[in-house]
């Protein structure tokens, strides 16, 4: 790395874990209420916008960070570690600003953008919808889940399959349309992330121009390095932080807990952090967490250099990456079990930080970017299987 680079690199970090830091007491106070209210609150979008973070992968064109994938996994990390729901709808929130920003057409991306205030968007990924050619578009029809932060987002980005399908290429094609033309189903009644308000959103024959979406293995039109990396290095990481910083919450909190704490039945009860047993379960959580957070900032980097470089990210690389954000995600679920055990009573209570991080880790270990296939995928890249898939 050139000393421009690094230069430059330091100066996206230090703006963007310093605006977190700046918000830091404002996110911490909307935790509850971002849970009751079953999305963010008009505060914590505030504040979240305020960081910089949602802008982190967005072309530095339009006005964003073009991060490198191990700054925006810290950024995501501190902000999980704070407050999990607006760590989760920031890490959607800036994929859904990055993919059209840098894929759009000019006249699309000039609807999207024209605004003097930067759009909120929110993503949704399987291709649960249709999007069917038509004179200057295409008619849209679909119900998609898991719009994480579709209540306070101006567009939706939405991924559909293309009918009748294409005879060459995937027939997948992205479309943005305003969050306003989107019936919101009312159905995000869950144990965990209940602030993300990952609602269902449903399209009903939309007409979507042309400017307005893009071919899914389309060429960026705007951009470097990033936008050329390809899935599922492009989101991969991303989960890897998120879990590492809910998981670094619950064990700071807990060793905080029970430096003080006394239990039994002789006079003044038995300090707890005397204890062998507790002592072990906190240094092995410790060191777990370490070391799938270095595995993790290891493959990032490395993808990165070879994406910088104009090598790309090979099929084998995709594979370690997304890997490595299923073992700091399944580390994480792990070390925060183990905590929630010695937290005490008290953290059986909804309001309880412990309970929080516990209900929340877990439900992100349910996204498919992190389900154990990775695993199976990287052992056939390994043995040199042909055609694997990464996003299998």
């Amino acid at each position: 790395m050139s000393m421009e680079s690094a230069a430059a690199r330091a100066a996206t970090r230090s703006a963007l874990f310093g605006g977190i830091e700046a918000v830091r007491a404002r996110l911490a106070a909307q935790v509850e209420a971002d849970e009751r209210g079953g999305t963010l609150s008009a505060a914590s979008v505030e504040a979240l916008v305020e960081t910089g973070v949602l802008r982190m992968k967005l072309p530095k064109v339009l006005g964003g960070f073009e991060a490198d994938l191990v700054t925006q996994m810290e950024a995501l990390e501190r902000l999980a570690n704070i407050n999990a729901s607006v760590g989760w709808c920031a890490m959607v929130g800036a994929t859904s600003l990055a993919l059209p920003g840098a894929f759009l057409p000019d006249e699309g991306l000039a609807r999207m953008f024209g605004d003097d205030r930067m759009p909120r968007g929110a993503i949704v990924v399987t291709p649960s919808g249709t999007a069917t050619p038509v004179a200057g578009g295409y008619r849209v029809t679909g119900r998609w889940s898991f719009a994480s932060g579709i209540r306070h987002a101006d567009w939706l980005v939405a991924i559909c399959r293309e009918t009748p399908a294409p005879a060459e290429g995937p027939g997948l094609r992205w479309v943005v349309v305003p969050s306003g033309d989107c019936l919101i189903h009312d159905n995000w009644q869950v144990v965990g992330l209940r602030g993300t308000g990952s609602c269902d959103v449903e399209l009903q024959d939309l007409f979507v121009p042309s400017a307005l979406s893009f071919g899914a293995g389309e060429a960026p039109r705007r951009g470097g390095a990033l936008y050329a990396i390809g899935l599922p290095t492009f989101v991969a990481y991303e989960h890897a932080g998120f879990a590492l910083g809910v998981a670094r919450r619950a064990l700071d909190g807990v060793v905080e807990i029970l430096r003080n704490k006394r239990r039994g039945y002789a006079p003044g009860g038995v300090g707890v952090a005397d204890r062998g047993a507790l002592q072990n379960m906190l240094g092995r959580g410790e060191i777990r967490l370490r070391a799938a957070r270095a595995l993790a900032i290891e493959v990032n980097e490395a993808a990165w250099e070879a994406a910088s470089a104009g090598r790309g990210v090979d099929a084998a690389q995709h594979c370690e990456v997304r890997s490595a954000a299923t073992y700091a995600t399944e580390v994480a679920v792990d070390v925060v079990n183990d905590l929630f055990r010695h937290a005490g009573a008290a953290a059986i209570f909804d309001h309880h930080f412990m309970q929080r991080c516990l209900r929340d880790v877990t439900v992100a270990a349910q996204h498919y970017m992190v389900a154990d296939t990775a695993y199976e995928l990287l052992g056939r890249a390994r043995l040199g299987i042909a055609e694997v898939n990464p996003m299998g």
